[in-house]
């Protein structure tokens, strides 16, 4: 592991908006503060919104800083990245911020039941191959379910064709309620301030030129829900790699040879 990793994940256990709460304590005494978010943490009975997947906390940074009237958390089992929000959020003393380090499977043993008002999913990994990873899939929903209010909204926010039409038949086979469908969101009337904010990958395809799909839908508590049977075209195309976006921002030689004009 890189100097750089460890001195952030060192720095990680000093901010004081950061939960990392190991999965051998929460199994014997549980998460202190499920149930206890606003009274606890926040001080406040605003509504809470989490974002699944958080990344570089990007959404969850820029949505707390336009709407402080609401609690933001970032979840993501990655603290090397979820740290440049964390420490953004800290250094700007934003109070309605927090994030929480762990696997989203584990979800519900960190809120109770009506606890979050709406689920931000952003750019999340497709997983065309396994349904069940999906985190807009029927296993993921019936955990959000434990712990949104009846009624509660869920946001996905995709670049992926694959699972923008996955998504979109769950939401209709489902009888979902529905507040914004598109496929290409940059060129529909519903690219407002909130959708407006862009993580890093997102500026990447935008800059590929490839469409954006947004989906607004509200989850009930019941019935139960069903799987699409339908057949998906997998995505064509794979998101950059680390090495492959270093070669693309890296200006190309001009010494002789280098393929300079």
């Amino acid at each position: 592991m890189g100097k750089n990793k460890l001195k952030k994940f060192a720095e990680m256990e000093q901010l004081p908006n950061v939960f990392q709460y190991p999965f051998a304590a929460l199994r014997q005494n549980g998460f202190p503060l499920k149930g206890k978010w606003n009274s606890d943490y926040f001080g406040n009975g605003n509504p809470i919104v989490l974002e699944l997947g958080c990344g570089k906390g990007e959404y969850t940074v820029g949505l707390a800083s336009r709407f402080p009237g609401k609690n933001y958390i970032g979840v993501d089992i990655k603290g090397a990245r979820m740290w440049t929000g964390a420490k953004q959020a800290a250094e700007a003393k934003m109070p309605n911020v927090a994030f929480l380090r762990t696997n989203i499977e584990l979800i519900d043993n960190f809120f109770a039941p009506g606890e979050v008002s709406e689920i931000w999913i952003t750019f999340p990994d497709p997983q065309m191959k396994k349904v069940n990873k999906r985190l807009t899939g029927t296993r993921f929903l019936e955990l959000y379910r434990r712990i949104l209010v009846p009624g509660g909204i869920v946001h996905l926010k995709t670049d992926s064709p694959f699972l923008y039409t996955y998504t979109d038949a769950l939401v209709q086979l489902n009888g979902l309620r529905t507040d914004v469908n598109t496929a290409d969101l940059y060129h529909s009337c519903h690219s407002n301030e909130i959708l407006g904010i862009k993580t890093f990958y997102e500026q990447q395809w935008l800059d590929r030129g490839l469409s954006i799909k947004y989906i607004k839908f509200h989850l009930d508590a019941e019935p139960a829900l069903q799987e699409p049977d339908i057949e998906i075209e997998p995505d064509t195309y794979r998101s950059f790699s680390r090495g492959y976006i270093q070669k693309m921002i890296t200006p190309p030689s001009t010494t002789e040879g280098g393929g300079g004009e």
